[in-house]
């Protein structure tokens, strides 16, 4: 019998980076792993709750949307789940040293889950950070172009 859709499960730990991050503890191992760490990050589910923090208070209105769900799970549900997806929000605050700038952005993300008994136990990931840069105008060549 094959294990329910990872939908549910994915949901809930995106909606945990809109300010929730008590979801975490719901639905990742108490071993998660981050792979790969943000700099200054402590490993674990923990470790990443800071950082959420921080984000919340650069982004306002964040919420991530999933476009696609690649489920490479086994028939028992452990295995591994790639996403496709974005996180969407207004840059309100600093992040990555760049100041608020007032503008919408949206940042493709894809990402490995290895779900076992349940839950999250690990995830890679890849946010597109450069093309954020861009869109809040703080790529000097966006800077540029507006001088002009």
């Amino acid at each position: 019998m094959m294990a329910s859709p990872p939908d549910e499960l994915l949901a809930t730990f995106y909606r945990a980076f809109s300010g929730e991050v008590d979801l975490l503890d719901t639905v990742l191992t108490p071993g998660w792993e981050d792979i790969p760490l943000a700099p200054g990050q402590a490993p674990g589910r923990d470790g990443i709750k800071p950082l959420i923090a921080a984000f919340s208070q650069a982004f306002a209105e964040v919420k991530v949307v999933i476009h696609a769900i690649v489920d490479g799970r086994d028939d028992n549900g452990d295995g591994l789940v790639g996403v496709r997806g974005e996180i969407c929000g207004t840059h309100r605050g600093e992040w990555f040293g760049v100041p608020g700038s007032g503008r919408e952005a949206h940042i493709p993300i894809h990402e490995f889950h290895e779900i076992a008994a349940g839950r999250i136990a690990r995830t890679w990931h890849l946010e597109d950070w450069f093309g954020w840069v861009q869109q809040v105008g703080a790529w000097p060549a966006e800077k540029e172009k507006e001088e002009a």
